[in-house]
């Protein structure tokens, strides 16, 4: 049974949604979230498709899914913040970057954290950087019910709340650690999605703050110069150095939520002239 853990915060008249990983949780956002609503702003945490249920669950939804509520949340949040900015982790990064690259009307900045369009980073086994096989696998019917469970570190360095998660998601508490692991079928229709986005990333004009871990274990640095060289608005990057790639959780979160903090009052200043004269 999928449980619904989204979480909002009341604040001012700048919102955040923030968008959680592959078979992530909100709760992953939740740290960032809180900073962010100290420092003045509406946050939104927002729940995947499919999410926070079993792996039945996830199976039973794909990509395009996954986008479809990432945009229905948008959608929906707008209309109460005058200025809407997005901001994802690993695969939330990819979807906050297409609802940019979709909908430019509707956002004011994007947070690119981790981005992962492909699992390359050191810690992944040499089998698993042949994972973009996985959408002509899925294809073929190969591989329905195998899953790549994760392992040490778990994308995070400070050990004591490794411990912590990997305990909750191992104990399989999917609601508030994700589940262990990515079953091939989904990390099939995350590939799909990457190649998707790859192709999009020109169309966003929206301002990008990119803040990826130097020492990522699941997401090579790769992944954010991508981004870096291919939207078309200003960017802004925070290169973390104590961090592994749950960069909203681990050792340097406070200075990835002060960072974005400003980066969206920045945004949000200069439209506060125009927002003024209308009214």
């Amino acid at each position: 049974m999928i449980q619904n853990v989204e979480f909002r915060y009341e604040g001012g008249r700048s919102g955040v949604l923030l968008i959680h990983g592959l078979t992530g949780t909100p709760t992953e956002m939740r740290l960032l979230g809180k900073g962010l609503n100290r420092a003045g702003y509406s946050v939104y945490g927002m729940q995947l498709a499919g999410h926070c249920g079993d792996v039945d669950d996830l199976l039973k939804t794909g990509w395009e899914d996954w986008y479809a509520s990432v945009e229905a949340a948008a959608e929906k949040y707008r209309h109460e913040v005058d200025h809407l900015f997005v901001a994802g982790l690993s695969m939330g990064a990819v979807l906050a970057l297409k609802l940019a690259a979709e909908r430019p009307e509707w956002v004011k900045g994007v947070g690119v954290y981790g981005a992962t369009f492909r699992y390359d980073g050191w810690a992944i086994p040499w089998f698993g950087k042949f994972s973009f096989l996985l959408p002509m696998l899925h294809k073929l019917g190969i591989g329905k019910h195998r899953m790549v469970h994760e392992e040490e570190p778990y994308g995070i360095r400070d050990e004591r709340l490794r411990a912590q998660i990997s305990g909750a998601m191992l104990s399989g508490d999917s609601a508030a650690a994700g589940l262990p692991g990515n079953p091939w079928p989904s990390l099939a229709e995350m590939y799909n999605m990457a190649a998707v986005v790859k192709r999009e990333l020109p169309k966003v004009t929206a301002p990008c703050l990119i803040a990826h871990a130097t020492e990522d274990d699941i997401a090579s640095i790769e992944n954010a110069y991508l981004v870096q060289r291919s939207v078309s608005g200003p960017v802004e990057t925070l290169w973390l150095k104590d961090s592994y790639h749950m960069i909203t959780v681990d050792r340097e979160r406070r200075l990835l939520t002060d960072r974005s903090a400003e980066f969206f009052r920045q945004i949000a200043a200069t439209y506060e002239p125009a927002a003024r004269a209308a009214a």
